[in-house]
């Protein structure tokens, strides 16, 4: 689907939204969505629907409350930002910019990591909405040579089941060491694709989840080869444009943020040290799989769309929507994460993780509510799992309030997935 289509075509018909508002099923790896619902099925599709229809209002004290554990936890700033049919709400604690003290602001730009999996996501079924891309044909087919088994499809790659190991769990081993090699080189795609193939596969093609950056670095060149264009060039036709994101930006090679923005702080390693300035990098290190630039604004309107039918066909929603089990409370599409909260409520959408920001960013599945909250720091579990309770003070209302010690400990593996992160002290 073109920038033009959507400008057209709207959000493809009111008949379209209504079909939109009832979610797909939760199926396993390669179960088709479509037809033959059991009743099971039918009666979990209902329930979710009721859930989407009734949200509670969201508790802003809480939200509140999880900002600021997250700032006494070791991240400078910290802000949440949640758009409902033009109502916003906004919190924001803490700082920005530790040389100059300015406090943080919902407004702020910063760079999203791995959220950025779902632009590359999106420009890809807009290209099978096209007819230029086959979600079930060997990635081979169309970059010959470039993986070592036929049998990897696109789907396995925007699923994360090709197997395909992640280079950037070489690449961090060493948090701060790691980030300082890479900061500011300039990789091609293949070039991160070889430090993969250095390794043994993780599993067969299709099997089971397992993620890797390299699957979003595959997904990156195969944008840029079937349109002959470069992804910051599809991001910005396909989605910044028609969308009117104003802070969003795909400004690789060059280090530095446009115009206002929150700089990262990365936590080293070493329990003590003190925060390292990671605002200005290449992210070469990461491209299609993660060095997008944009606001809590921005990604509450992309989320919204998307979910909302606005930016795909309503048959590549759905594709994007097969789940594959992550854990008990996580499921994984194509580039886009589903998150069952302590209220029972699922939310869509993705984390992010690059050096000196954590990013979560969720729509409900009929798009009206969307969150984004952010902290200015990484490598730290404990402000991590705390910012997971955005979600649930954002989705859950005052429920949440009944959550205390159910919350799952929140996996970190935006980064170097086989690599732990570093642990602070909880307050």
């Amino acid at each position: 689907m073109t920038a033009g289509t959507l400008r057209r075509n709207g959000v493809f018909g009111a008949a379209v939204l209504a079909l939109l508002a009832v979610p797909a099923p939760a199926v396993a790896e390669e179960q088709a969505v479509a037809g033959g619902r059991s009743a099971t099925q039918a009666q979990a599709v209902s329930q979710e629907a009721v859930r989407a229809a009734a949200l509670p209002a969201p508790d802003l004290a809480g939200l509140r409350a999880v900002l600021r554990s997250a700032v006494r936890q070791g991240a400078p700033g910290a802000t949440a930002r949640i758009d409902e049919r033009g109502t916003v709400r906004k919190e924001a604690v803490g700082i920005a910019d530790r040389g100059t003290n300015r406090a943080a602001a919902d407004a702020d730009r910063f760079r999203i990591g791995s959220v950025t999996k779902t632009f590359t996501a999106v420009v890809l079924l807009q290209l099978v909405d096209e007819g230029k891309l086959k979600l079930d044909t060997s990635v081979n087919r169309y970059l010959p040579g470039l993986l070592p088994d036929d049998k990897i499809t696109v789907r396995h790659v925007l699923s994360h089941r090709s197997g395909l190991y992640d280079y950037t769990n070489d690449m961090f081993a060493k948090t701060v060491p790691g980030f300082e090699a890479v900061r500011t080189k300039k990789f091609t795609y293949r070039q991160l694709v070889n430090l993969s193939l250095r390794h043994p596969r993780t599993g067969r093609p299709g099997a089971a989840y397992s993620y890797s950056n390299t699957n979003f670095v595959v997904g990156g060149l195969l944008a840029e080869k079937l349109t002959g264009r470069t992804i910051a060039t599809e991001y910005r036709k396909r989605i910044v444009e028609p969308l009117k994101l104003r802070d969003t930006f795909y400004v690789h090679p060059d280090t530095a943020l446009p115009g206002r923005y929150a700089r990262g702080y990365l936590t080293p390693d070493e329990a003590g040290a003190g925060l390292v300035d990671s605002t200005r990098q290449t992210v070469s290190w990461a491209q299609s799989a993660g060095a997008v630039i944009s606001t809590a604004k921005d990604l509450n309107t992309f989320y919204s769309a998307l979910l909302g039918g606005r930016l795909t066909s309503k048959k590549s929603l759905t594709e994007m929507q097969r789940w594959v089990t992550v854990n008990d409370t996580q499921a994984y599409g194509l580039g886009l994460r589903r998150r069952t909260l302590t209220c029972g409520v699922s939310v869509y959408g993705h984390t992010g993780a690059v050096q000196g920001y954590y990013t979560f960013a969720f729509t409900s599945k009929d798009g009206r509510r969307s969150l984004t909250s952010m902290v200015n720091t990484s490598n730290n579990g404990t402000v991590l799992n705390t910012m997971l309770g955005t979600l649930e003070s954002a989705f859950c209302g005052k429920q949440a309030e009944t959550r205390s010690g159910s919350v799952p400990v929140e996996r970190y593996e935006d980064i170097a997935p086989s690599v732990a992160v570093a642990v602070a002290v909880a307050d």
